[in-house]
């Protein structure tokens, strides 16, 4: 039993997309899971497959989410206008924290990390633009590239999707390019990576904008989807959710954070309205669950699978 092809997964990853609101699936809700999806792919490039471990991504969603919001509410630009502004205000940001916490290494790049994320919470909560703690409301779907109406939450959803699709299409050639090994091999062995002529500091950096641009472009959608935008996108309990979403899907794996963010997604929305706030310790146990069930997240474990599947098949040829 081989392993399934990267494209044959993003084919169904695709089609699955495409039919669900055939299918009953509410078109709001998957437009949501789709923006933290893409949230945690973002932070997955950084985590997986460059080893950095931020605690303040939320930071990057939230500022994109503000920026898109403000540029479409007040200044009336067109939704893909918005979206670009906000993703380049995450990437300027991401290039301005990485380059003061990329110095840093380990639980000290982290804790960098949560200091400014938080800094920059407190940045958003006094700005006059954002509303404060009531947020940045009314924003407006508009008119997209001067005729298509994302008023029609149907249309909006096929958007997002192309959305999602280029991120992690974009993402999977990240991955998969020479400069994706190269962040591979800082992962692995920094010091011989840089014994070798690499500039580990340069790539990193390069990586940490990458995946704050990102970050900030789920935001900037998620913003337009729900039409406001609020300080718990910059909170720190949305950076710990992005690390709960990457570790239950599968931390190193491109699918993983697609299924750890539905997952994490799902029990929110359906269990909320029945549990209220236990839905926080109930993510917590299947939290603890996966630590010790499933060490390497549930798309890892499927992937180790199909390879001990496969390597009696190949012995016996």
């Amino acid at each position: 039993m081989r392993n399934p092809s990267p494209y044959l997964v993003f084919s169904i990853l695709a089609l699955g997309l495409l039919i669900a609101p055939a299918i009953g699936l509410y078109p709001i809700m998957m437009m949501k899971l789709m923006c933290f999806a893409l949230f945690a792919c973002a932070f997955n490039l950084l985590i997986g497959f460059t080893g950095l471990l931020s605690f303040g991504h939320a930071m990057f969603l939230g500022t994109a989410g503000y920026a898109a919001g403000h540029a479409m509410k007040v200044w009336g630009f067109e939704p893909a206008t918005g979206l670009l502004l906000g993703t380049s205000a995450s990437a300027l940001l991401g290039l301005i924290v990485g380059s003061l916490a990329i110095r840093r290494q380990g639980i000290y790049f982290a804790m960098i990390t949560l200091a400014l994320s938080q800094m920059v919470f407190f940045v958003l909560l006094q700005a006059p633009f954002t509303g404060g703690e009531d947020g940045l409301q009314g924003i407006p779907r508009g008119i997209l590239l001067g005729f298509i109406d994302l008023s029609d939450d149907l249309v909006l959803y096929f958007f997002v999707v192309a959305i999602f699709l280029a991120g992690y299409g974009a993402i999977y050639r990240i991955v998969n390019s020479p400069y994706g090994q190269i962040l591979k091999a800082i992962r692995e062995n920094e010091p011989r990576a840089i014994s070798l002529g690499y500039d580990a500091n340069r790539y990193k950096l390069l990586a940490f904008v990458l995946s704050a641009a990102l970050s900030g472009l789920a935001g900037s959608m998620k913003a337009l989807v729900l039409g406001f935008a609020t300080l718990s996108d910059a909170y720190w309990h949305t950076s710990g959710e992005v690390v709960l979403m990457t570790l239950l899907g599968g931390m190193g794996t491109l699918l993983g954070p697609v299924v750890g963010a539905a997952t994490i997604i799902s029990i929110q929305n359906g269990l909320s309205d029945k549990v209220g706030s236990w839905v926080t310790v109930i993510m917590g146990v299947t939290f603890v669950a996966c630590v010790i069930l499933f060490r390497k997240g549930i798309v890892g474990e499927v992937a180790d699978w199909l390879r001990r599947k496969n390597v009696p098949a190949r012995a016996s040829h």
